[in-house]
């Protein structure tokens, strides 16, 4: 029987929770689907459900297992599920619960010590590449570790890859046989090495659960109920881990938002959450419509982004409803460039803090990794500090390791002699009289860089000792001490003062009271190789988990061209037609293709491309590039071809980059055989991107059409460094793939 402390506890959970998170907190016996929306409280739902079930005694602390897909995540939970008293709650993510799993029966299961796991599979990736005969340059690399890692979570054998690739559809980063023989040699590196890789912590703990009846009973005993959370971003692997976990039982809650799911190129697909239902005919579903985090406008904006979707994820779009007071309306604005836009966004963050909004409540957020850094130095130009999404966590780094050890020695000497505080102090003056000792003042140093990001980490500890004390009246040095223990274990880190730069994947899960998302050109949002409609539909959500990461005030930006005194050819993402004043939407939401310099794959049509010379179907990706088959006679220019060449190698040679990064010998050939005379034509070849427009349309058009003046000399030419590997070629080497 529960004790009245207990039921009373019980019922408090329960009064924190409107009506549909009381559902969810309530449904303690599955099968249960929570379909929530952005800002809707989902990770307040399902923590508030655990610690009902433990308080009300339907569910046993240790027989709980929730998982996540970033240990931030995790350690939020954590830390959530310990205020609410529910400690002893396995508040995980996949690979760190597998990991544990294969760690503990690897000696019963397969015998003997367990293979470490690699630190950097880049390196095995390369010497396999080698040892194939196959040199990659550091682009290419990336690309192909990551097409072994979605070839490995989708369940992609290295004789099935060419195969599979094809049935799909799916564009492969090179040759697909080459891929294959490379991931073949890689694994059996691993092998003769007796080491795995992140995925394979999840393939040989399946392997065991599937393989070792007696280990997947135990572990089924140990975890009666299982919790998933952003579910609609499991991978096949995941998900057969996580029907290996549950057995012929029915305790399982997911949740997830189909909406938010922008992780597909590691696997990720929605397909699970969608087909829950099915799989689960007696399932609970619960919907979370209550935005929470953004004012009634900025919900307006992302309702509306969604509403010209298409796809089946779009058919199950959660229309979401604000709660919150009304705010100001987004605003949207063009620049000429982008140092343009950084400069005036910079100027708009400091009246913000000057008006009182802090500066960690602000963020930054762009399409890759390689726009930060003319937003971080033009916030440290203005004296803004700033901090990187996606670096080091906080307890790991080595200033506030070495803080723990500094404020733990000083709880255990008490001798306060020769600091700038007593015992009797307020904890706050304490710790900063102690964090003095490695570089803590009253006032920030200038600038940016590590002086100051070390400045900002053993400020967060003191402020968290304020927080802390005001929370606990009378606790000491010692108490903190244990409290910072406790957060580091759960990973449950403190804010860090400054403005938040990241990527629109890194900053999923988060939220601010300002948010500018910047660079929203044709070509960057959009990316420019997301030429399918799957690709082009994953874009737009990914701009909705941007808008939506605002509480109160959303800046959206985009600059005509990237680099100052080029051709303002670049017009605003076309996600925004229809949203931003003077602007219409299209037919069909936007999503199809723009004509003109300005749009991503050139207003080229989707759908099968077909030989120009026989109408066959063309499969193969040079054929593709070319518009005709191999076999098809061939209208090439060769005089064209060679001027064209020449111009690549003097332009390359100039720029210090490999030729291909100019244009491909296949596109090359495409552009001499097409002869093409306008820009329209040009953008329909493919391989001919809008970053590769602004820089190049003008010189090949010249050569193109025989033109006396020579192009301009490339010493000449200004090199816009983010679109030269930023492209639509066969060498895609922007970082989209390396954000999460």
């Amino acid at each position: 029987m529960r004790s009245v402390d207990a039921t009373l506890a019980a019922d408090q959970i329960l009064d924190a929770l409107d009506p549909e998170q009381r559902a969810v907190a309530t449904a303690l016996h599955g099968p249960v689907c929570v379909l929530a929306g952005a800002g809707t409280g989902k990770t307040r739902a399902i923590t508030h459900r655990i610690a009902y079930g433990v308080r009300t005694g339907a569910m046993v602390p240790q027989q709980v297992l929730a998982v996540t897909f970033t240990t931030r995540a995790a350690g939020e939970m954590r830390g959530r599920l310990r205020t609410l008293g529910a400690e002893g709650v396995q508040a995980r993510t996949f690979h760190s619960a597998a990991l544990r799993q294969l760690q503990y029966f690897w000696g019963r299961a397969v015998g003997g010590e367990p293979p470490r796991i690699v630190e950097r599979k880049v390196q095995y990736v390369a010497e396999a590449a080698s040892r194939c005969g196959i040199r990659l340059s550091r682009p290419e690399l990336r690309d192909l570790t990551a097409e072994i890692e979605w070839s490995k979570v989708t369940q992609t054998a290295p004789e099935d890859y060419p195969a599979v690739v094809a049935k799909l559809r799916r564009e492969a980063p090179r040759d697909p046989a080459e891929t294959a023989a490379v991931y073949s040699e890689y694994e059996q590196l691993k092998l003769n090495r007796w080491v795995i890789d992140f995925e394979d912590v999840l393939l040989r703990t399946v392997g065991i659960l599937e393989t070792v009846p007696e280990v997947a009973q135990q572990v089924r005993s140990q975890y009666r109920h299982l919790v998933v959370d952003e579910y609609q971003d499991v991978s096949p692997l995941q998900q057969r881990l996580l029907e290996l976990w549950l057995g012929d039982r029915q305790n399982l809650c997911v949740v997830g938002d189909a909406s938010q799911t922008i992780y597909s190129f590691t696997g990720a697909t929605p397909r699970f959450l969608l087909d829950f239902r099915a799989r689960h005919p007696d399932a609970e579903v619960v919907k979370l419509v209550r935005d929470y985090r953004s004012t009634p406008q900025v919900v307006h904006l992302a309702n509306g982004l969604l509403a010209q979707a298409s796809g089946e994820a779009a058919a199950h779009r959660l229309e979401l409803i604000a709660q919150t007071e009304a705010g100001p309306e987004p605003v949207f604005t063009e620049y000429a460039d982008e140092p343009a836009e950084a400069e005036a966004v910079a100027h708009r963050i400091r009246d913000l803090v000057n008006s009182g909004t802090k500066a960690s409540e602000i963020a930054v957020l762009f399409r890759t990794n390689a726009q930060s850094e003319v937003y971080e130095q033009a916030l440290a130009d203005l004296g803004l500090a700033v901090q990187m999404r996606g670096a080091e966590r906080f307890f790991e780094r080595a200033e506030v390791r070495e803080a723990r050890v500094l404020l733990g020695g000083q709880a255990r000497s008490g001798d306060w002699t020769g600091l700038a505080a007593t015992s009797a102090d307020p904890l706050e003056t304490q710790v900063r009289a102690v964090l003095a000792k490695r570089g803590l003042t009253a006032e920030p140093p200038s600038g940016s860089g590590s002086v100051r990001e070390r400045w900002e980490s053993l400020s967060a500890v003191a402020r968290l000792a304020a927080e802390f004390a005001s929370a606990n009246p009378g606790a000491g040095l010692g108490e903190f001490t244990a409290e910072l223990d406790a957060r580091a274990n759960l990973q449950h880190a403190p804010t860090v003062e400054g403005v938040t730069l990241a990527s629109l994947h890194a900053a999923k899960g988060l939220e601010w009271d300002a948010v500018f998302l910047v660079g929203l050109s044709e070509g960057m949002m959009p990316i420019t190789y997301a030429k399918t409609d799957e690709a082009l539909e994953e874009e737009r959500r990914l701009l909705y988990v941007g808008v939506t990461r605002a509480r109160r005030h959303l800046h959206l930006s985009w600059w005509t061209t990237r680099t100052p005194g080029g051709r303002g050819s670049r017009v605003p993402c076309r996600f925004l037609d229809g949203l931003r004043p003077g602007s219409t939407a299209r037919p069909g939401g936007g999503a199809k293709g723009r004509s003109g310099a300005g749009a991503a794959g050139g207003g080229r049509k989707r759908g099968p491309v077909r030989c120009r010379v026989c109408g066959s179907a063309l499969s193969d990706a040079r054929e593709r590039k070319l518009r005709r088959c191999s076999d098809c006679p061939s209208t090439m220019d060769e005089g064209l071809f060679e001027r064209l060449r020449e111009w690549r190698g003097d332009l390359a040679r100039a720029r210090s980059v490999p030729a291909y990064v100019v244009f491909t010998d296949a596109t090359l050939m495409a552009i001499a055989e097409s002869r093409p005379t306008e820009i329209r034509q040009l953008a329909e070849i493919p391989g001919v991107g809008p970053a590769k427009l602004d820089q190049y349309a003008e010189d090949v058009l010249t050569l193109c059409t025989g033109g006396s003046e020579s192009p301009e000399s490339p010493e000449s030419q200004e090199c816009d460094a983010g679109d030269t590997t930023d492209t639509s070629d066969a060498l895609d080497s922007e970082g989209a793939r390396t954000d999460t």
